[in-house]
């Protein structure tokens, strides 16, 4: 027959072990949950904003600025049409949407183009399947640079600004 003493020390070890496992599980997760970014060992190189410039609030960048959203492919749109987004936009299905998505997978009001600091950002506006700039979902606000490229769903543009 087991002693009081080693029952006690038994249940105590039992404890302790689920609790570090149920730990471990919830560490693990958190992790996954956070953006590849987040995730990488190390701290995060200087110029990891994704700003390439530092532009002073309300001037605009030197040289010319005609910033446009010009359609990769689309359903409903013709490859090479442009949108111009220097007063903002917002993308999306709905009847407000200016730039007007014939996507099953768009939302409504799905994505919002903004100036802000004188660059256009964009930012998921809450929508179901995610928007996504260079292949990476957008989690907030983010800063639209020459070049990049924007999806929504089976939609995809690409940001011109010049």
């Amino acid at each position: 027959m087991l002693q009081p003493t080693a029952i006690i020390l038994q249940a105590a070890f039992l404890l302790v072990l689920f609790l570090f496992v149920a730990w471990v599980a919830r560490s693990t997760l958190r992790d996954l949950k956070r953006p590849d970014e987040q995730r990488s060992a190390g701290p995060p190189p200087a110029d990891a904003t994704g700003i390439h410039s530092a532009v002073t609030a309300g001037a605009a960048p030197s040289g010319p600025h005609d910033p446009r959203l010009v359609v990769e492919r689309a359903p409903g749109h013709t490859p090479g049409m442009e949108y111009e987004v220097g007063n903002g936009a917002i993308l999306g299905r709905g009847e407000q949407a200016e730039i007007r998505l014939d996507d099953p997978y768009a939302s409504s009001r799905h994505a919002r183009l903004s100036m802000q600091g004188g660059r256009i950002v964009l930012e998921d506006l809450g929508s179901t399947n995610g928007t996504f700039l260079n292949e990476e979902i957008v989690s907030g606000p983010q800063p639209l640079h020459q070049g990049d490229h924007v999806r929504i769903g089976d939609s995809e543009f690409h940001y011109v600004d010049n």
